[in-house]
């Protein structure tokens, strides 16, 4: 197929990659002329995915409507904070029934709206679908063997984007639960944040297991609320991006907490990670969605505490262990 990429980061590119091997052919859309005249020319991002070399196949322009236009499926990869302004862009080139595969994680705070639902408001005429998993792009670029979920809410189309993208090295579940995906997806975000902190203070695995298990109570019990599937908060898109994000160098999210956890500030991390940050974004709107639903989030609250109130790590830490007690698992108890 041709296949449009929108968004010229380290995910856009490793995608770039995977789906020129499948076949594809790949034109990449970048906003920024010298980063069009960057890759064109070295074929490498080597600022944010070395050691990947990119096809000669590959096309690179700053042309937003020829990329639409002339391509049958779109991949929306800029990161999640532009996703509404770039659809708007988009929205008089996209045909009728044209896909777009949104693989940015966030969730909009001043709407409370999943990216996917950002880009059907603005773009009614697309089929919408989303793709995310427990995925670096570091490693996919690689060919290191991933695996990942689509969501549609038709089977054809997520079956359409399962044929594109899979391989022998990129192995692609289907799902139409795409609320919950993308709620495991936008606020692992946040919980990888504080287990980076954790890691900033010299904390150990016990602590990480803790944040992670605990995380994903909590991403469940506000996903299953706003109507997404529990096994899809137990599955790749749940508890095995939580896990992947919580423990790998490669995660942004988890370099800025760590550094947040050694003492810097919100803004100084995310300068020296040098990437978007999308826990960041997320961790305010994850808050007004747990009190518009009646559900307490203590971990991401904390992180909120942290980031936008200067409470102390520490402290921070501190108050989620001298919380009230609590029951794990309530039944079963003889009495």
């Amino acid at each position: 197929m041709n296949v449009g990429v929108i968004g010229a980061g380290s995910w856009g590119i490793a995608l770039t990659v995977l789906l020129n091997k499948n076949g594809s052919k790949v034109t990449v859309w970048s906003k920024f002329e010298d980063e069009v005249k960057m890759l064109s020319e070295k074929r490498e991002y080597v600022d944010k995915l070395p050691g990947v070399k990119i096809p000669k196949t590959v096309d690179f322009t700053t042309d937003l409507e020829a990329t639409v236009k002339n391509n049958e499926v779109l991949i929306m990869a800029v990161p999640s904070t532009f996703v509404r302004g770039t659809a708007h862009l988009m929205k008089d080139y996209v045909k009728d029934g044209q896909i777009i595969v949104n693989v940015a994680k966030g969730i909009e705070e001043n709407t409370l709206m999943t990216l996917s639902d950002i880009i059907e408001e603005e773009i009614p005429q697309a089929k919408v679908a989303v793709m995310c998993g427990p995925t670096h792009a570091e490693e996919v670029g690689r060919g290191i063997p991933t695996t990942i979920v689509v969501g549609a809410r038709e089977q054809r189309t997520a079956k359409l984007i399962q044929d594109l993208f899979m391989n022998e090295t990129f192995r692609v579940y289907t799902s139409p639960d795409v609320l919950g995906m993308e709620i495991g997806s936008s606020l692992k975000n946040v919980v990888a944040l504080a287990a980076g902190i954790a890691d900033g203070l010299g904390y150990g695995d016990n602590t990480k297991a803790a944040l992670i298990t605990r995380g994903i109570a909590e991403i469940s019990r506000l996903g299953i609320k706003m109507g997404g599937k529990a096994e899809t908060f137990a599955g790749l898109t749940g508890i095995g991006d939580l896990i992947v994000t919580c423990a790998s160098m490669h995660s942004r999210n988890r370099r800025a907490g760590i550094l947040i956890g050694q003492g810097k500030t919100m803004k100084e991390a995310m300068d020296e990670v040098k990437m978007v940050v999308e826990g960041v974004y997320s961790a305010k709107a994850a808050m007004q969605l747990a009190r518009k639903y009646e559900v307490e989030l203590p971990i991401i609250e904390q992180v909120n505490e942290i980031l936008f109130n200067d409470k102390p790590a520490a402290e921070a830490v501190r108050d989620l262990m001298i919380r009230d007690k609590k029951i794990e698992i309530g039944d079963g108890f003889e009495q």
